[in-house]
C-alpha cells in the first residue's frame, strides 16, 4: 500500500474551510480543450437527434421497452458509455472533469441521463475500481461499448440510507465453486435491461456486505413489473429478485466484507457526478424559459421585458453558474490529487479511488447544491410559462418531474448534508485538518474591539473576500461551541448539523464563483466578465442570508445566555454584506440570458 495519501496534497478535501484558495489555482469551464468541446458537442448532437424527438416514447417504458436498451447502444457507437473506462479496456480513460461534462452535458437528457449514468457510474465503476485483472479483461471491454449494460444492485425494502442492514444472503457451495445468493432488491435502475448487476449482500453471517459481479445468465434472476414513478419514467425501474442464484466465487468483487466500503467510495463518485448533470438541466430548462419569456406576449410585450421574469431569469442562471463553478473546481481537485499520487507511486486504480475519497465532503456538498439549484430552476421555469408550464405539451412539465428524484439519489440531501459535517469533523479529529486552531481564533476575535476605523483596499473582490472569510468564520465559531456542547453526541442533533452544513455548502460555492470569475477577469479583463462579476456579487448576498438564518437557528438550538448574545453578534458581525442595488443587477443578467437564450454570457 502506497503511503501517498499520508503526503500533503497541494489541496486537501474539506480545507477550503480554513484556507484561501488562489484564483490561478481553480478550473474553470471555460478552460475546456479542444477535444473536450468536441466531445460535449458529439453529447449534444446525440440528445438532439436520439433523444429529444422520442422522449414521449421513452417515457412509456412499458410500451418501448427496448428503445432505452437501443439509445444505449448507439451511445455506445459514439463511445459514451467508455469515457471513464481505460484504453486498454475499449474506453477513452478520460479524466475525471472530462467524464464530467460528458455528464453535464447528458444531464439535460432527461431519463435517458439516469440509464446512462447508472451504466457508467454505479454499473461500471466498481468493476474498474475493484475488480481485479480478469474481471476487468471480461466485463469492461463490453461495458464499455454497451454490448452488455450494468446495474447497481444495493437498495432493498427494509435498508435504504442504512445499506449495511441488507438481508441478502450468499452461501458458497458444498464444492466451494460458486455462491448461491438469495434476496430482494428494489428501485434498480436499468434493472429491466441489465446484463450484469452488482450486487450486494452477505455471506453467512458476517457484520459487512460483500460485493459479486452476478450475470443475467446465471440464472435465478426474476423481477417485477417496471415501476410508475413521479418522474424520470422512462428509466427502468425495477424490484429484482435473486433465487438461488448461482455466482462463480471468482466473481465476488474485492474482498469478503468490503462491499460497504465499496458502496460508500461508489456512491462519492455519484454525487459529483449527478451534480454535473443537475447543471445540464439547469442549462436547458433557463434556454426553454429563455425562449419563451421572448417569444410570449402580454400587455403587448414580451414577458421577458417585466421586471418578475427578469428577476427569475436572473436567479436561475446566477444559481446555476455557480454550481458549474464549484462542481468543476472539486472536479480538478480530485484530478490533481489522483496525479499526484500516481506521481508518489500509488497504483492508478486505487489513486482514482483514494483521489475521489480526499474530496468526499466537496461531493456530498455538490450533490446537494446542485440538486437544490436544478429545483429552484425548473420550478421558476414552470412559472416564467406560467399556464403553459403546467401543460404536458410544455417542455417544463417533464423537466419538473424529472428534477425531483436528484434530491433522493445517491443518498438523500439530509443524509448528504449530515454526512459533510461528521465527514469534516472525523478528519479534524484524525488530525488531517486543523479546525481547532482557526476556530479558537475565532473565538478570540469575538472578545476584541473591532478595528472601525481600517481603510478598506480598492480591487476587485475586496469585500467578497472579505464576506467569504467572515462566513468562514461564522461556521468555524458554531461548528466549535457546538462541538463543545455536545461531544459525541452532535451526531443526534441532526438539525443543527443540517444548519452547520447549510452554512458550509454556501461558502464553498459562494468562494469557488468568485475565483472563477476572479481567474475570468485576469485573462479577459473586467468589461468582458460584466456579468460573471454581477452573478458573482447576487449570489454572495444569498450566500450571506443563508449563513445568517441556518447560524441563528443552530445558535438559538443550543445556545443560551452570554454565549447565545456573543454568538448572535458574532454572526451579524461575519454575515454582514454591503448593500447593492440588487435589481439592477438581476436585470443586467437577465438582459444578457434573454440575448444569448443561454446562462453563456
Amino acid at each position: 500500500m502506497s503511503t501517498a495519501t499520508d503526503k500533503k496534497l497541494a489541496t486537501m478535501g474539506g480545507e477550503f474551510l480554513i484556507k484561501e484558495t488562489n484564483a490561478q489555482d481553480v478550473f474553470t469551464p471555460e478552460e475546456w480543450t479542444e477535444e473536450q468541446k468536441m466531445i460535449a458537442q458529439t453529447c449534444k448532437d446525440f440528445l438532439e437527434q436520439e433523444v429529444y424527438p422520442r422522449l414521449d416514447e421513452i417515457d412509456d417504458v412499458k410500451g418501448n421497452p427496448d428503445l432505452m436498451p437501443s439509445l444505449m447502444d448507439k451511445s455506445g457507437e459514439l463511445g459514451l458509455l467508455g469515457t471513464s473506462v481505460p484504453e486498454q479496456y475499449g474506453g477513452f480513460g478520460m479524466d475525471f472533469n472530462t467524464s464530467m461534462l460528458v455528464a453535464e452535458v447528458i444531464g439535460a437528457g432527461h431519463s435517458f441521463a439516469v440509464a446512462l449514468s447508472a451504466h457508467t457510474g454505479i454499473g461500471t465503476l466498481p468493476i474498474l475500481y475493484y475488480g481485479n485483472d480478469e474481471q476487468k479483461q471480461k466485463y469492461l471491454p463490453k461495458l464499455a461499448t454497451g454490448e452488455w449494460k450494468a446495474s447497481y444492485c444495493l437498495t432493498e425494502p427494509d435498508s435504504g440510507s442504512d445499506a449495511n442492514s441488507g438481508k441478502t444472503k450468499a452461501k458458497l457451495t458444498d464444492d466451494g465453486k460458486h455462491y448461491l445468493i438469495n434476496g430482494q432488491k428494489m428501485w434498480i435502475t436499468n434493472g429491466g435491461f441489465a446484463d450484469v448487476f452488482i450486487v450486494f449482500a452477505k455471506i453467512d453471517d458476517d457484520k459487512n456486505l460483500t460485493a459479486f459481479i452476478v450475470e443475467k445468465e446465471h440464472g435465478g434472476v426474476t423481477m417485477n413489473e417496471e415501476e410508475a414513478k413521479m418522474g424520470i419514467k422512462g428509466s427502468s425501474t425495477r424490484q429484482v429478485f435473486f433465487n438461488d442464484t448461482k455466482v462463480p466465487v471468482e466473481n465476488m468483487l474485492s474482498e469478503r466484507e468490503n462491499g460497504f466500503k465499496i458502496a460508500v467510495n461508489i456512491l462519492n463518485i455519484g454525487r459529483i457526478k449527478l451534480a454535473a448533470s443537475t447543471i445540464g438541466a439547469c442549462k436547458g430548462v433557463i434556454a426553454n424559459a429563455a425562449q419563451y419569456a421572448t417569444e410570449r406576449k402580454q400587455f403587448g410585450t414580451s414577458i421577458g421585458n417585466f421586471g418578475a421574469i427578469k428577476h427569475k431569469l436572473a436567479e436561475m442562471a446566477t444559481r446555476t453558474f455557480v454550481s458549474e463553478s464549484a462542481a468543476y473546481r472539486a472536479g480538478q481537485n480530485i484530478d490533481d490529487a489522483y496525479a499526484a499520487m500516481v506521481a508518489d507511486g500509488m497504483p492508478e486504480a486505487e489513486a482514482k479511488l483514494k483521489s475521489v475519497e480526499e474530496f468526499a465532503i466537496e461531493c456530498a456538498i455538490m450533490k446537494v447544491h446542485g440538486s437544490e439549484v436544478l429545483d429552484y430552476v425548473v420550478d421558476e421555469g414552470v412559472q416564467t410559462y406560467g399556464g403553459m408550464g403546467f401543460s404536458a405539451d410544455a417542455p417544463m412539465d417533464r423537466a419538473y418531474r424529472d428534477a425531483r428524484i436528484n434530491r433522493i439519489f445517491e443518498g438523500t440531501n439530509e443524509i448528504n448534508r449530515m454526512l459533510t459535517i461528521d465527514m469534516l469533523l472525523k478528519r479534524a479529529m484524525k488530525g488531517k485538518l486543523d479546525l481547532m486552531t482557526p476556530a479558537m481564533n475565532v473565538q478570540k476575535e469575538l472578545t476584541s474591539i473591532p478595528d472601525f476605523g481600517a481603510q478598506e483596499e480598492d480591487g476587485l473582490f475586496v469585500k467578497e473576500k472579505k464576506l467569504i472569510a467572515n462566513l468562514k468564520k461564522a461556521g468555524l465559531m458554531i461548528s466549535g461551541a457546538a462541538v463543545q456542547k455536545y461531544m459525541q453526541k452532535l451526531s443526534n442533533e441532526q438539525e443543527i448539523l443540517m444548519n452547520l452544513a447549510d452554512m458550509l455548502i454556501e461558502v464553498y460555492a459562494a468562494e469557488s464563483a468568485m475565483l472563477r470569475t476572479e481567474k475570468l477577469v485576469s485573462q479577459k479583463g473586467e468589461a468582458a466578465c460584466e456579468q460573471q462579476i454581477n452573478m458573482t456579487k447576487l449570489y454572495m448576498h444569498r450566500a450571506a442570508e443563508v449563513a445568517n438564518k441556518a447560524g441563528k437557528e443552530a445558535i438559538y438550538a443550543f445556545a443560551e445566555g452570554d454565549e447565545q448574545r456573543m454568538m448572535l453578534l458574532g454572526l451579524k458581525r461575519f454575515t454582514k454584506i454591503e448593500p447593492a442595488n440588487l435589481k439592477e443587477i438581476r436585470r443586467s443578467i437577465a438582459d444578457a440570458v434573454l440575448e444569448k437564450k443561454s446562462i453563456e454570457i
